[in-house]
């Protein structure tokens, strides 16, 4: 009996695709009559607390997460035997292959599923390595949806949300990507946040700051800093204005850690808040990733120009963050 074809995707926003810039919504889909597609969306950290440091050497911390309409993209061939290929405008400081996440989460799916369909996985790569945004994690995470589509599991079959979480810290939040906040070590997730369309620009000074040293970093500093709440109030969390009139007030206590060790980071915090319209200048996750957040589309574009006619070396991009950013399974 033939399989019932998937549901058209539903998407919460229309607007034009480009190489860097798409709505996150409706991203997985079948792209001929053997491969499955998925988007793989750039995470921020709009806020970021460090806890505490745990006997085991992890730290655990709490931060408001969102996601963009700017990723990488994920396609899966079903098949028996597992494979992986890997192109795209950063793909060559991605790591060696033998390393992809998108490995290491098929395995853990396959570990807990012995007779699942694996197949031949290509990722196109363009978010840049080691960045603060999540990459590798989401691109594990879209690994998995395609592989819970060409077994017919459900989003939230709990042995995917295990392969999820044994593939990283940061890969079960991705698994549906919706603004969420993120506690414990990641694995700690809320409901749903709801959030505004936040526009934005994310900017990455082209250096690479793996997470372990910045939290090397952090750790030889007592004690840790303290700030306020990562949760946004209920009457802030779904208004810009008051939204980041909040978000100015919080902060990422990774920062001066990670500047610590790049200190270009600092120049492109700098950068952003020296733009007239950035309302909100931060460093997303362990960096090097820098995001401000405007109050237009418009004004973000403006900003882009700027900072490419002073920084041509640097990626900068608009994005969209929050909003009604998610995955869709039918």
């Amino acid at each position: 009996m033939a399989r019932p074809r998937p549901r058209p995707m539903r998407s919460a926003h229309k607007k034009p695709a480009t190489a860097d810039n798409r709505n996150t919504t409706a991203r997985v889909q079948r792209t001929s009559q053997e491969s499955l597609a998925a988007f793989a969306p750039a995470k921020v950290n709009l806020t970021l607390r460090v806890l505490r440091r745990r006997v085991d050497g992890y730290h655990e911390i709490e931060s408001l997460v969102a996601f963009a309409d700017l990723g990488d993209d994920v396609t899966l061939n079903p098949g028996k035997a597992l494979a992986f290929s890997i192109s795209g405008p950063t793909a060559a400081a991605a790591g060696p292959t033998r390393d992809n996440l998108i490995l290491k989460a098929a395995q853990a799916f396959a570990s807990r599923l012995p007779e699942a369909r694996l197949g031949r996985f290509h990722l196109v790569k363009r978010l840049p390595a080691a960045a603060g945004l999540g990459g590798g994690s989401a691109d594990a995470a879209a690994a998995l949806r395609l592989l819970a589509r060409a077994n017919h599991l459900p989003p939230g079959d709990p042995r995917l949300l295990t392969a999820a979480a044994a593939t990283g810290a940061d890969v079960p939040v991705c698994l549906d990507p919706r603004p969420r906040v993120m506690r414990g070590i990641g694995e700690i997730l809320s409901e749903p946040v709801s959030l505004p369309q936040l526009p934005a620009v994310l900017v990455n000074p082209g250096v690479p700051v793996p997470t372990r040293d910045v939290f090397a970093a952090l750790s030889s500093a007592s004690p840790l800093p303290q700030h306020t709440s990562a949760i946004p109030p209920a009457s802030r969390e779904s208004q810009l204005l008051p939204l980041l009139e909040w978000l100015s007030q919080a902060a990422n206590d990774l920062e001066p850690a990670a500047i610590a060790l790049q200190p270009v980071i600092a120049d492109a915090l700098a950068a952003l808040r020296g733009l007239a319209d950035c309302r909100l200048a931060r460093m997303s996750g362990s960096g090097a990733t820098c995001f401000g957040l405007f109050e237009s589309a418009d004004a973000a574009a403006v900003a882009v120009r700027q900072l490419e006619a002073k920084h041509s070396g640097w990626w900068v991009r608009t994005a969209m963050l929050g909003g009604q950013s998610g995955m869709i399974l039918s």
